[in-house]
């Protein structure tokens, strides 16, 4: 029998990989860019630091980095299908105040 909560194919349905999320909402230029960023520890998950390239985000979750002078407070609001322009991206999350 198939776990189908651990199968490949319910990404960017259920779930979809930290590192392709933030490139598709367009927080950096690069997926490798945010791949760094992630393995670097600067993430945080739902208050959880997390430095796995491939956490699972799913919609809902509420993100934690810093970027440029501040510290963004991102919900998750959809998954991306692909990595659109500027207006589509920013329809994946809202921003939040800081705590």
């Amino acid at each position: 029998m198939v776990d189908q909560e651990n199968c490949d194919w319910q990404e960017d349905r259920d779930w979809q990989r930290l590192d392709k999320w933030l490139w598709c909402a367009r927080f950096m230029k690069a997926r490798t860019n945010c791949a760094r960023f992630v393995a670097g520890g600067m993430v945080r998950i739902n208050r959880q630091p997390t430095d796995k390239v491939h956490a699972r985000l799913r919609v809902g979750d509420v993100l934690t980095f810093p970027l440029g002078a501040g510290i963004r407070v991102i919900r998750v609001v959809a998954l991306a299908a692909r990595r659109g322009p500027a207006v589509e991206a920013r329809l994946l999350y809202e921003e939040m105040p800081e705590p």
